[in-house]
């Protein structure tokens, strides 16, 4: 299945979780989109809690279901917790670390800048947004596009950044200083369903 581009508004809602990580979705109308949405909703199966669990961590990140399943196949074959070492995968790519760094407003925007090459890495141009930043690893605006007016109004956004990641931003550039704690990612997620849902 392709990666979703329509409104994400409605996803949200659908799925009762603030992709955005705002909660501005979930503010007006908490309940799902379409004429059956304000009526009692069906209590979900273990399955179902399971694959919206899934869902709502996928369309967080905005990957698609082969990049996810395969994402949760190399935290599988790595050492340590799986549910831990698959949100530091999928908050190690270079879409998401130039959302957190605040050169982006969403990690959709953020993956639009990588697509045509205003973003380097290490000093190299790097176009592909699922590209696994290493930890140490810098990642910086290019010069010509430091200008910018969306990167410029991003960063003026940006009150605070994560504690993984430090930004100059007056040079528009950044450090992936280390892989996320648990405790520093969203909160709302239960990344052991994701697991579950894989082993069942």
């Amino acid at each position: 299945m392709a990666r979703n581009t329509g409104p994400v508004w409605k996803i949200s809602r659908r799925l009762g979780f603030s992709i955005l990580e705002t909660g501005e979705e979930l503010q007006r109308r908490t309940y799902a989109p379409g004429q059956h949405g304000p009526t009692k909703r069906i209590k979900l199966s273990n399955y179902g809690t399971q694959l919206r669990e899934k869902q709502r961590i996928r369309n967080m990140y905005g990957v698609n279901e082969r990049q996810f399943a395969n994402t949760y196949v190399k935290a599988e074959k790595m050492a340590g917790v799986k549910g831990h070492n698959f949100l530091c995968l999928l908050e190690s790519r270079l879409d998401n670390i130039v959302y957190r760094m605040g050169f982006a407003r969403t990690r959709r925007a953020a993956r639009q800048l990588v697509n045509h090459g205003h973003i380097l890495v290490n000093g190299k141009k790097v176009d592909i947004p699922s590209f696994t930043v290493k930890p140490g690893s810098t990642v910086e605006v290019k010069e010509k596009s430091k200008s910018m007016a969306c990167i410029a109004d991003a960063l003026e956004a940006t009150l605070n950044t994560v504690a993984f990641v430090t930004v100059d931003k007056e040079n528009k550039k950044g450090t992936y200083v280390r892989l996320p704690e648990r405790n520093e990612l969203n909160q709302e997620i239960n990344e052991l369903l994701v697991v579950e849902y894989y082993n069942r």
